[in-house]
């Protein structure tokens, strides 16, 4: 049988039919079954399955030979029907009324299935890709372990390891949750049920519409769109911008929850909004949400400026008027008082890993603002009378380095305006701007996350925007210019596609690579990727994995073996190391400070 990515490029060079109806058949029922768990809708499901294919109809020429099909599938399928998933809150919100579900014909299942099975896809979201890819092979589509080493690019021995790890990680997860199963038993659980028959006729209408140009509804057009979207933002999540103060990062602490009973005191559930001052001109609003069963208070916080929400707090102590409540996720402790009416709550706000120590004043509110969306491609294209919507690029130049910045407006009818922040050299992408102003000719854009400002005046024809950056006490001159995104999408393209990420043996700094760097007790995941150009040289780009800062440039790479040395200069970071038996060594040099780190290779790309 010849394997899927041999089929794929097949499929890419000559647009086969017959090849593309072999991948079909192979895969419909893995993308059918996860669709229908998400949506809990069988004809929304088929919707779903059939955007998936075009995807990867669409998406075949570019897919790296090492790519795991089954897992990327399956991926897919989880970013498509998210995107549907969305879109219905959002009508139940508009509508103010509750979303009436489909029923489907449910196929008899035991207990720990019915357990398992609500579940089952936000525990495998959680999973590292490789585990996750390993899982999908190994019990979604019941393959053997040499076929899951093989579909890794490891061993057996490897692919057991680590197919065991990510069940014991599921099983963690469901315990969390209530579900106290062995592993054994999750195994057999998702063996016998992750996977069902898509409906007769399906494999067939899909192969006709993607192969075949067949017409594709509108519906399903949407569901393209919209999985296509999410996985790109995937790749671009938000990111603080190197050099920032840190208040709520994206941490990965176990929280085990404490909670206090309340016995006859104030009750204090709602929301409550502030501001926190961090120094270097850093200013984040927070929401903390407080809930009340039976006495018992459970609370959350939002950091909107950062764009993260429903951090958990892992510790709550109140005894009227006093309060005070821990989140271990982030490193932070809330130490304050209420007033006489319980309106307020007024204290310090303690996070000693990052030398932050800062009055906060939460006030009770009915109407919390909320962490707001990331801008879609649709909400900032430019329309007929708006001079600010649309996507804007330029460029500023602290010291001697260079830094490449897009804006991306959306105005509302009413005149108020949602607006997002890429600093591209700095792999930062939808930093949110707390506050836009337009009042001609004058624009003023505030991003509180990152201390800075930028204002300038715009030009006659609305093309061009003249100003300044500020920030850290620093005025750059900035000129943003009106873009059309679509030509920077086919920049990068064309650069991608000269990238060359084959390597030669196990010494050979050509490739991707994983590591992670401990930084005062917070462990952070790095991707590097290295690879060769038209002429020669050698290119890098580099991702911070937990703060959702990807492409990075690497403006100096130099490998003179087993020598290496990386210069990232929008970050001011360096990296001195040896590649010997296919393991990175090193040093980590940024902000005055050395930190070990260690790059394995990463064989799932």
């Amino acid at each position: 049988m010849m394997p899927d990515m041999e089929l794929v490029r097949e499929y890419a060079a000559h647009h086969s039919d017959e090849v593309f109806a072999t991948l079909v058949s192979r895969h419909i029922n893995l993308v059918y079954s996860a669709a229908l768990r998400q949506v809990q809708d069988a004809h929304l499901a088929e919707e779903i399955t059939q955007a998936v294919f075009v995807i990867l109809s669409r998406k075949a020429a570019s897919l790296s030979p090492k790519t795991v099909l089954s897992g990327w599938l399956y991926r897919t399928a989880r970013f498509v029907a998210a995107d549907v998933l969305k879109a219905q809150r959002r009508r139940q919100n508009r509508e103010q009324e509750a979303y009436m579900q489909s029923t489907i014909n449910e196929q008899p299942t035991d207990a720990s299935w019915e357990q398992l099975s609500p579940l089952l896809d936000e525990a495998m979201a959680g999973l590292p890709q490789a585990d996750r890819d390993a899982v999908v092979v190994r019990f979604f589509e019941g393959r053997s372990m040499s076929e899951v080493g093989a579909a890794l690019g490891t061993s057996e021995d490897a692919a057991k390891k680590r197919t065991a790890r990510a069940v014991e990680k599921l099983r963690k997860f469901f315990t969390k949750r209530g579900i106290t199963l062995s592993t054994a038993v999750i195994v057999s659980a998702v063996s016998a049920n992750s996977v069902q028959a898509a409906p007769v006729g399906l494999a067939v209408s899909v192969t006709a519409v993607t192969a075949k140009g067949a017409l594709v509804s509108g519906s399903t057009l949407t569901l393209i769109k919209g999985g296509l979207k999410l996985m790109a933002w995937a790749k671009a999540k938000t990111a603080l911008v190197a050099g920032a103060v840190v208040l709520l990062a994206a941490g990965t602490a176990t929280v085990t929850v404490e909670t206090y009973r309340a016995h006859h005191k104030p009750d204090i559930s709602g929301a409550w909004e502030g501001s926190v001052n961090v120094g270097a001109g850093v200013k984040l609003r927070v929401v903390f949400k407080f809930t009340n069963a039976d006495g018992v208070y459970h609370a959350t916080v939002d950091s909107i400026d950062q764009r993260i929400g429903d951090i958990p707090i892992s510790r709550i102590n109140y005894k009227f008027p006093a309060i005070e409540f821990e989140s271990a996720a982030v490193g932070g402790t809330f130490n304050g008082k209420f007033n006489a009416d319980t309106t307020k709550m007024s204290g310090t706000w303690d996070q000693s890993q990052y030398q932050v120590h800062v009055p906060l004043v939460l006030t009770r509110t009915a109407t919390p603002t909320a962490v707001p969306e990331s801008l879609t491609e649709n909400d900032y294209t430019p329309r007929p009378g708006s001079d600010m919507q649309g996507y804007w690029t330029g460029a500023t130049h602290p010291g001697k380095g260079t830094l490449r910045l897009a804006l991306k407006v959306s105005e509302a009818d009413d005149g108020t305006f949602r607006a997002e922040l890429d600093s591209l050299d700095q792999g930062a992408s939808g930093l949110v701007i707390s506050s836009f102003t337009y009042d001609k000719p004058t624009v003023r854009a505030e991003l509180n996350s990152v201390g800075g400002v930028f204002e300038g005046t715009f030009d006659a024809k609305r093309m061009v925007i003249d100003g300044n950056w500020m920030q850290a006490g620093q005025t750059l001159p900035l000129l943003m210019t009106r873009t059309d995104p679509h030509t920077i999408d086919v920049q990068k393209s064309v650069a991608d596609a000269q990238k060359d990420f084959s390597h030669e043996g196990e010494n050979d700094l050509r490739g991707h690579w994983l590591g992670s760097l401990d930084v005062k007790g917070l462990k952070l995941h790095l991707a590097l990727h290295v690879a060769k150009m038209p002429d020669g040289k050698l290119s890098g780009t580099m991702d911070s994995i937990d703060q959702g800062a990807n492409d990075i440039p690497i403006q100096v790479v130099k490998f003179t073996a087993p020598t290496v040395h990386l210069e990232l200069r929008t970050i001011s970071g360096t990296y001195d190391g040896k590649l010997q038996d296919g393991k990175l060594t090193g040093t980590w040099k940024q902000g005055g400070t050395a930190y070990p780190l260690a790059f394995e290779r990463d064989n799932s790309q």
